[in-house]
């Protein structure tokens, strides 16, 4: 299983599915998607959903670039997608996000804790 999260990690941005996930943890599409469910607390889709909008909030608050950019940039592959993605695990839409964030002067590492979306705890 930490094999198939640190792939999610490293390649947030490609399209992965299910059966490449379960590949890489050397197990059956149906057992991956139990066990990544049970053992981290969230669905594989929905862990991968969230760390490409975690991507996607540093790429609003540290850089110019728009929100559809960011959004390609990221691995979604509509606007609309991302946008409701973002809001329902942030709370608001990204470019009220991008208004309201400002960028400060602290280490990256900082940075990630304190604005990482949380898990959805059932």
């Amino acid at each position: 299983m930490l094999r198939a999260r640190d792939a999610m990690d490293r390649a947030y941005a490609q399209p992965l599915d299910v059966p490449a996930l379960a590949r890489i943890a050397h197990v059956s599409p149906a057992h991956f998607a139990r066990t990544f469910r049970a053992t981290f607390g969230e669905t594989p889709h929905r862990y991968l959903q969230r760390r490409r909008v975690e991507r996607a909030m540093f790429l609003l608050r540290e850089s110019d670039r728009s929100v559809t950019d960011i959004c390609f940039a990221v691995g979604f592959a509509s606007p609309g997608t991302f946008s409701r993605t973002f809001r329902d695990i942030v709370g608001r839409s990204p470019r009220a996000y991008r208004k309201e964030a400002v960028p400060v002067a602290v280490p990256t590492c900082f940075t990630k804790a304190w604005t990482r979306p949380s898990a959805p705890v059932d």
